[in-house]
């Protein structure tokens, strides 16, 4: 064999070895704590202005079941930042500014594989904590580097979390159990998405840079920071790769796109990358192997929706992306035009649009049937049946749902023994 042809295969294995399947390590994770006895899965649903996360049926009904209230030490918190000047300036900024007018106490969470705890990130106290599911008390809390903490992942054996310290430009990786750090590593600005590949060897971080000033132009997009994915080896945490998307999207004529990748979900086999960016109604397609962006959606507008890009909340246009385990269907939330759709994978053609209030997420049911978004400007959740496109049920939460995250519970737990 030609040295060059040698030289090419290796790139492309070192490259897959790279990618991750979000869905994958998800279900992994699921069908190991299912494996204990007297568990039950269940959907945690962040109530990010309340402080609370709603726990509902995994599949079915999506039935309420009970509620945390992920703040149990407010007073003393809020005693904290009130006699620390920096912290007060930055916790009211981010009511200001990100949680637009409001506090964010609930941004991300984790069930603990024997169920009996739930993790939480909370975005105004700049914290990790975890939460005794039975009596509603803390176990740990881990004060992040820096003002914010923002979106976390699970590893697949459920034992370590990572959490974006969205200040500090840091990504810390915590022990689920002790809220002990195991490491840390730097990212770009702003990190915000975390996932962990399958095989619990690599962890991938996407940075999204300032999204909450008005400079939103494509003119301006230079002033939004240093946005890229960084990849680390998830035992020494030392960086692997740095996939800067500006690169990939010049390179197909998309010098107007943002390269700040939200939401984003990978195929089965792991060869390809479907991702939102900042500004644009739809996602695009990387192909992981060949280190190039292949296929782009653009989704219908609403009418509706302003075309005033500041008036956009924090730089989303469309928000939230999940995929069916057969890896068939993406599901999109359209945060901005007020719907969520069902999209074909092999032709990118999307199904009914599915009226929706800023829906800001989008997940996987337990049985896999379903997606389920949050509708964070109707406190509610909805399913959208992948087979048919259409909407199954909505299910009351709390103020402002985001981040929809399949976990366990024992099994016959209703709610805190405090609540």
């Amino acid at each position: 064999m030609p040295a060059s042809r040698t030289r090419h295969l290796r790139s492309v294995a070192a490259a897959l070895a790279l990618t991750v399947a979000a869905p994958a390590t998800a279900a992994s994770a699921t069908t190991a704590a299912s494996t204990a006895t007297g568990l039950r899965e269940v959907m945690f649903v962040g109530n990010n202005w309340d402080g609370t996360a709603d726990v509902i049926r995994s599949s079915g009904d999506f039935a309420k079941i009970g509620r945390v209230d992920v703040i149990p030490d407010k007073a003393q918190r809020m005693a904290e930042i009130n006699a620390d000047p920096i912290k007060w300036i930055y916790f009211t900024a981010i009511r200001n500014g990100v949680g637009e007018g409001h506090d964010q106490f609930a941004d991300d969470m984790y069930s603990t594989p024997d169920g009996r705890s739930v993790v939480v990130s909370r975005p105004s106290f700049a914290d990790v904590v975890s939460i005794d599911l039975a009596t509603g008390k803390i176990n740990w809390r881990f004060p992040v580097a820096g003002y914010r903490t923002d979106h976390m992942a699970v590893s697949p054996d459920g034992t370590r979390v990572a959490v974006s310290a969205s200040t500090a430009n840091t990504v810390h990786v915590l022990d689920i159990a002790t809220g002990r750090q195991l490491g840390s590593f730097a990212t770009g600005d702003k990190p915000h998405e975390n996932i962990f590949t399958k095989d619990g060897k690599y962890l991938w971080n996407m940075s999204i840079g300032d999204v909450n000033t008005s400079l939103d132009d494509p003119g301006w997009d230079w002033t939004k920071g240093d946005r890229h994915i960084t990849v680390v080896d998830a035992t020494t945490y030392k960086q692997v790769k740095v996939i800067d998307m500006r690169q990939r999207l010049d390179a197909i004529g998309l010098k107007n796109f943002s390269d700040a990748v939200r939401p984003a979900v990978f195929s089965p086999d792991e060869s390809k990358l479907y991702f939102q960016v900042s500004f644009f109604n739809g996602f695009l397609e990387y192909d992981v192997a060949a280190d190039r962006i292949t296929r782009v959606k653009t989704l219908p507008k609403n009418p509706a929706t302003s075309e005033d890009r500041t008036t956009w909340v924090n730089d989303s246009r469309h928000h939230g992306l999940s995929m069916n385990p057969e890896g068939t269907k993406l599901c999109v939330a359209g945060t901005m035009d007020d719907y969520a759709t069902v999209v074909d994978r092999a032709t990118l053609q999307e199904g009914p649009l599915v009226t929706a209030s800023k829906p800001y997420w989008a997940t996987v049911s337990g049985d896999g049937k379903d997606c389920v978004i949050s509708e964070s400007g109707a406190d509610q959740v909805t399913a959208i049946d992948f087979a048919t496109g259409e909407k199954v049920t909505s299910v009351p939460v709390g103020d402002h749902p985001q981040r929809v995250r399949l976990g366990h519970v024992r099994a016959d737990w209703t709610g805190p023994s405090g609540n």
